[in-house]
């Protein structure tokens, strides 16, 4: 793999004498899109969760561009250029779609209390960033939902929102939590094959936590398989699919 932009070192979480997370190393390539599988239980989102500072490690080490940023607060990690989405969606129902989609971009100019009564600070901004949202859901397939409330959609496109809600921004690393769950199998390839065109084209980096492993090995460069709290195995898809340790922790002896 390439030079890593997000570096996890000997990481722990412990929460009493549940062992969350216990002793994992490993390394997401700038530009790569990494896969991270493991049974229900494997630690797969806890790791997220201290990725991105939702959760203070018990032990060890989180590097993100060559600077460490394990004990930061997820506001903090965010602005950094890290995002992360979440594997139940947390939309605001009475909103509509595009509001939605909206909240998420940092460092809005109508968001500071000094320049949101001058009209002229801000205005061209949000529209760009509504053009960008608009793009966004047309894309994948949303955009005649544009102006409906997010309590008027079903789960699979609370989903996919919450995915898009994370790509509108300008990060460089995306951590998506399962972005296929509920989804249609022809939708949830569209989405990856659009995850890597983001990689191909603007140099983006994603890591993720997926179930639907008939899907995510055929998109991704490279796999991590979480067990008890541990590095299982990793490598190319082929080869982490074809690893008996891999067979016997999903379906047993």
């Amino acid at each position: 793999m390439t030079k890593p932009i997000l570096e996890v070192k000997d990481l722990a979480k412990y929460f009493g004498g549940v062992k969350a997370l216990d002793g994992v190393t490993l390394e997401v390539p700038e530009r790569g899109v990494i896969g991270l599988i493991g049974p229900n239980g494997s630690g797969k989102t806890t790791l997220f969760n201290v990725v991105t500072g939702f959760y203070v490690p018990t032990r060890g080490e989180v590097w993100y561009a060559g600077e460490r940023i394990d004990g930061l607060n997820p506001n903090e990690v965010f602005l950094k250029g890290l995002v992360r989405t979440f594997q139940i969606p947390r939309l605001f129902p009475s909103l509509t779609v595009l509001e939605n989609v909206l909240l998420t971009p940092p460092r809005q100019v109508g968001e500071r209390v000094l320049t949101a009564p001058f009209r002229s600070k801000w205005e061209e901004q949000e529209k760009e960033l509504a053009r960008k949202a608009v793009a966004l859901l047309r894309k994948f397939g949303l955009g005649e939902y544009v102006r409906a409330r997010v309590s008027e959609l079903s789960a699979a496109h609370m989903k996919m929102i919450e995915t898009i809600r994370g790509l509108i921004t300008d990060a460089r690393v995306y951590l998506l939590d399962e972005p296929a769950a509920g989804v249609a199998y022809t939708t949830a390839r569209e989405l990856f094959t659009f995850i890597r065109r983001l990689r191909d084209e603007e140099g983006l980096t994603f890591f993720i936590i997926e179930h639907r492993l008939e899907v995510l090995m055929d998109f991704v460069d490279y796999v991590y398989v979480l067990h008890n709290g541990r590095l299982l195995s990793e490598g190319k898809p082929d080869e982490v699919m074809s690893d008996p340790k891999v067979i016997e922790a999903y379906i047993g002896r």
